[in-house]
């Protein structure tokens, strides 16, 4: 899969190396959840049969993010996230556009003459709710009629579980409080973080339970503050270990930003200055207070134990 930044309007030298007939995916797809995945699998679905390539179109930064709408908080799905999802589903060019306040007052008009159909996208495949251009004013039905009918436009229609439409929004608020089961149920997959090792207070290792202090690489949204059940992807192995999502509040009274720390269970290399990725499997219990250091090692004994028999049940 190759990704392409783009920004509007397009450059003429650009046009030229990119037109080319291609069926596109469009969508914000923070998440790529089971319903962005309906969406793109349709795209790459019909491109296959079209024998034309694949091509989804997403936005950066968040544009509610940048209208200062709601509390955005981070990405479920930052870019290199994206595109690591994205490729093992089979799309073969990723866009993402870039946008700003200027972009965010193009019309839907100017979208699809300006964009779409420079681009020679043959079919546009999008959700049931997609809104586009100047306040959110086009929507699907609009895309046909302003490329003046050049366009074959699919609508995909809601993805529903137990008659529950899935939604970035519903996933943002169910991670924020711990539900990590619902979390990966809509998601079809694990939520998952990256990060590099960094150096930290090494107290864990006075403890007997070495921590890995994960500084995140992007903007993601974090779980709960609380104990999780985690596997870690490192240099191609998949290691289970418990992480700790919080602000330590048995040895500090006025930590405000939680930190990642990761206990990996028979595990025992430096991993300092090394890129992990964490799949996050299910929530043990909340970050509490404990009265002293002993009553906090026999918590941390319980947790891995717990996380290991929820990680036996998994495999």
């Amino acid at each position: 899969m190759e990704t392409i930044n783009l920004t509007y309007p397009l450059k003429d030298d650009l046009i030229a190396s990119l037109a080319k007939p291609q069926v596109l995916a469009i969508g914000q797809f923070d998440g790529l959840h089971l319903g962005h995945a309906s969406v793109i699998e349709t795209a790459v679905k019909l491109a296959g049969e079209a024998g034309l390539p694949s091509a989804v179109m997403s936005f950066h930064p968040h544009p509610k993010e940048v209208m200062k709408k709601g509390d955005y908080e981070g990405y479920l799905t930052p870019p290199r996230e994206k595109e690591r999802v994205l490729r093992g589903m089979g799309v073969d060019y990723l866009y993402i556009v870039e946008f700003n306040e200027a972009f965010s007052r193009v019309s839907p008009g100017d979208f699809v003459r300006g964009m779409l159909m420079p681009l020679q996208t043959r079919t546009v495949v999008v959700g049931f709710d997609f809104h586009y251009g100047f306040r959110g004013e086009g929507n699907a039905e609009m895309l046909r009629e302003l490329s003046g009918n050049t366009l074959d436009v699919h609508i995909v229609p809601p993805f529903l579980i137990e008659g529950e439409k899935v939604s970035s929004s519903d996933i943002r608020k169910a991670l924020q409080e711990g539900n990590v089961r619902q979390v990966d149920r809509w998601l079809g997959r694990p939520y998952t973080m990256t990060g590099t090792v960094m150096h930290g207070e090494k107290r864990g290792r006075l403890l007997g339970f070495p921590t890995a202090n994960l500084q995140l690489d992007e903007p993601y949204v974090l779980p709960a503050k609380g104990v999780y059940a985690v596997r870690v992807n490192y240099g191609g192995t998949s290691l289970s270990g418990v992480m700790n999502v919080g602000v330590k509040p048995t040895f500090h009274d006025d930590a405000l930003r939680p930190s990642l720390e990761i206990h990996l269970f028979d595990f025992h290399s430096d991993l300092y200055g090394e890129s992990l990725l964490v799949e996050v499997y299910e929530f043990i219990r909340e970050e509490r207070k404990f009265a002293g250091v002993d009553e906090l090692v026999a918590q941390i004994t319980k947790d891995a134990e717990t996380a290991k028999q929820l990680l036996s049940c998994e495999d």
